[in-house]
């Protein structure tokens, strides 16, 4: 489930005999522990707000070298990640703004 093999839950199910419900809900253990475990088997680029937001987390803090490890350990491009930590404040506004998080006074 997890990168980079991202196989699916059905795909893991057979080839390890373990039920799909019990995947789930490993899966959602893993999320909730801040794991970076994508809800789908998506390419990155289709993982959700949430998910790419939880990469820029982890990764704040790297240099080049650490977030490049980072990076190939989760089938990820150096890149992406630097794309997601631009566009991660917009994401969040336009996000607070179609749940009306922010202020009246504020426009979206």
């Amino acid at each position: 489930m997890s990168p980079p093999h991202r196989q699916s839950v059905a795909q893991i199910s057979q080839e390890l005999g373990i039920h799909q419900a019990t995947l789930y809900n490993w899966r959602k253990s893993w999320r909730l522990q801040g794991e970076v475990v994508p809800a789908s088997e998506k390419d990155p680029e289709g993982w959700t707000a949430a998910d790419k937001f939880t990469v820029v987390l982890e990764s704040a803090g790297f240099n080049a070298t650490e977030l490049s490890a980072y990076s190939r350990e989760r089938g990820l491009f150096s890149e992406q990640v630097d794309r997601w930590r631009q566009t991660a404040p917009t994401e969040a506004k336009g996000r607070a703004c179609r749940r009306h998080l922010m202020p009246m006074p504020m426009r979206c």
